[in-house]
């Protein structure tokens, strides 16, 4: 009896040390962006090809390590001629930088729901120190699946010129400050 309590006990501690791995629905995902056009709008778009990960070894999601990658030639903005401009060597040069890359350094809680997402991003080869805004909206059993899904709200900013995106468009016709939104879920795996 000592040995199975003994063994039980052990799985247990090795499943909690380890955390829990979270993937994420690309169905119910979004991964997007807003700049402004001309002072006068804005321009909005996403990345349809993403993928990411989530472990955390808390049940707050304090300290969880994500991981998150966009295929850049996903890019979709609804007009095929700015999404192929886009992936050109003045903007993205989907061709040399395929993806983008985003890798957390940390996942703090600031209130009851709300947490601070630091990391690093590489867009055009370039890695740079970004900070988002997080949302946590809740945790829900999927009735098909049977899989527990849990679902954030991610916001931040960056300037696309520190990436060496479409540095050669003016300010005045592509803002350089491009608004980031995200609404994921994530399945418990």
């Amino acid at each position: 009896m000592k040995k199975l309590f003994f063994a039980t006990a052990v799985c247990i501690f090795s499943l909690i040390s380890k955390g829990q791995t979270y993937i994420l629905d690309k169905n119910h995902t979004k991964v997007g962006f807003s700049v402004s056009h001309f002072g006068i709008s804005n321009v909005e778009g996403q990345f349809k090809d993403i993928s990411a990960t989530m472990t955390s070894k808390k049940e707050d999601f304090t300290e969880a390590v994500i991981e998150m990658t966009a295929n850049v030639n996903s890019i979709d903005t609804d007009n095929d001629m700015r999404d192929k401009d886009l992936k050109s060597e003045n903007w993205f040069d989907a061709n040399k930088y395929p993806t983008l890359i985003f890798k957390s350094t940390s996942f703090k809680k600031t209130g009851d729901k709300t947490y601070k997402l630091n990391g690093n991003i590489t867009i055009r080869g370039v890695t740079k120190p970004i900070t988002f805004d997080v949302i946590y909206n809740g945790k829900a059993l999927n009735p098909m699946s049977k899989k527990n899904s849990v679902g954030f709200t991610i916001t931040g900013k960056l300037n696309r010129k520190d990436f060496q995106v479409g540095s050669g468009a003016g300010s005045s016709v592509v803002g350089d400050e491009v608004d980031l939104r995200s609404n994921s879920e994530l399945i418990i795996d």
